[in-house]
């Protein structure tokens, strides 16, 4: 796992390739497999490859959507707020797994906040996609992962640049 780590960075530019459907499946296992707050699951995944429907995504938000339209998958991940309070941690859970195993699968990713922000002045971000995907409203979307092949190379995050200045042993 720390080597998964020590590699994984956000990807924004994707590869004209389509995911195999065996690899969507193993996708769509990972995030079933999150642990929640008192094993209620309160999320729920919508996983799209239609093309059109990530353009659509892409223009979620009033910036930092935009690489979804090019990506050959996005999970939006939402919750029904109704049967946990501790739905935006689960929901943040299980998206850093489907990352995590998307990472281990050869695919990049990138994460796009959606709860608490705009689509426009006059919507949010999370009215827009509940509206593209008929999602009800006592759900909550909280991000949308885009997933595809690299057609970027970063390099990892060197150990001497990590904010080591972040980690207390027994007080602040």
């Amino acid at each position: 796992m720390i080597e998964l780590l020590r590699k994984r960075r956000s990807i924004r530019k994707f590869q004209d390739k389509s995911i195999q459907k065996d690899t969507i499946e193993i996708l769509k296992e990972a995030v079933l497999r999150a642990p929640t707050s008192r094993n209620i699951m309160p999320w729920e995944f919508i996983f799209i490859t239609d093309k059109d429907k990530l353009k659509k995504l892409s223009e979620a938000k009033q910036h930092g959507s935009a690489f979804v339209a090019g990506a050959p998958l996005a999970v939006v991940v939402c919750a029904d707020t109704t049967k946990s309070d501790v739905w935006v941690e689960d929901c943040s859970i299980a998206s850093i797994m489907l990352q995590m195993t998307g990472l281990e699968l050869g695919l990049g990713s990138c994460w796009s906040q959606i709860r608490n922000r705009k689509h426009s002045e006059s919507e949010s971000a999370e009215s827009y996609i509940q509206n593209l995907l008929g999602i009800p409203e006592h759900f909550a979307v909280e991000c949308i992962v885009a997933l595809g092949y690299p057609d970027e190379e970063k390099e990892p995050v060197l150990y001497s640049d990590l904010p080591v200045k972040k980690i207390h042993t027994e007080k602040f």
